[in-house]
């Protein structure tokens, strides 16, 4: 959305807050042996204490307060009591929500416990993906050109990015214009960055797979080839010099 006037960009922060600390505490809370379902529901009543609704929930009906996706799942895992958290897994939550009409997206994936299965590189370069790609978005920065610079990051850790899936607008409502953020270039896109504008900003690396493909359960998302894929997720103010995270209470690169 395009902040223009003070009340706005209260509306924005108040939320964007909210979802953070939901993901930070949810993160915190994530134990071995226990199942999803459990890890959900302790998000969804945070979010209720705050009184705001679960965007995934309210939009699409989802059948979770947030998106809980462990190992080979790639995105939009559905929280379940069938799925128990053990040592090593790579855990990744995405946490979006509404407040008085603001809307707010953020997400991150983990290692829970010992990293047995070596899946912190991976983790490590979404992360440091993401605030480089940040870091580069200013008012007047063409799109594709931080498409670019995600990818070129990636192969120089030695992991792909998922092609069909990408950040986007966010504020009024959960998707805005911009519709794709995407983790490539692509040449013919010369749709640029404007500055007061709120956008979530999602990489999306992967060790094998190049597209998410939906499993037949209607949600969950897969890589084409295998392997491991993380998501890390920021909403963001852009201005005309360094954009302000409004989502930094999720503590993503402490």
């Amino acid at each position: 959305m395009s902040i223009t006037k003070e009340a706005e960009l209260i509306g924005m922060k108040k939320i964007s807050e909210v979802v953070g600390t939901t993901l930070k505490l949810m993160r915190e809370y994530a134990k071995i042996g226990m199942s999803t379902k459990e890890l959900d529901e302790y998000g969804g009543e945070i979010l209720k204490s705050y009184g705001a609704k679960s965007a995934p929930f309210e939009t699409y009906g989802f059948t979770g307060y947030s998106c809980i996706s462990i190992n080979k799942e790639a995105a939009h895992g559905i929280p379940s009591e069938k799925k128990i958290l053990k040592e090593g897994d790579l855990v990744n939550i995405d946490v979006s929500a509404e407040l008085n009409g603001f809307w707010s997206d953020n997400g991150g994936s983990f290692v829970l416990g010992n990293d047995i299965h070596n899946h912190q590189p991976l983790v490590d370069a979404s992360k440091d993906i993401l605030r480089k790609a940040i870091n580069n978005i200013k008012g007047g920065v063409k799109i594709s050109d931080i498409g670019y610079l995600i990818e070129t990051e990636a192969k120089k850790s030695g992991f792909k990015v998922i092609k069909n899936l990408a950040g986007h607008g966010v504020g009024r409502s959960l998707h805005e214009e911009p519709e794709n953020i995407l983790n490539y270039r692509v040449r013919s896109n010369r749709e640029r960055f404007k500055k007061n504008t709120t956008v979530a900003i999602e990489t999306f690396i992967s060790t094998k797979s190049t597209i998410a493909v939906e499993l037949n359960d209607g949600w969950t998302l897969v890589g084409n080839k295998g392997g491991y894929v993380t998501q890390h997720e920021q909403t963001i103010l852009i201005t005309d010099k360094n954009p302000i995270i409004l989502t930094e209470s999720n503590g993503m690169w402490n």
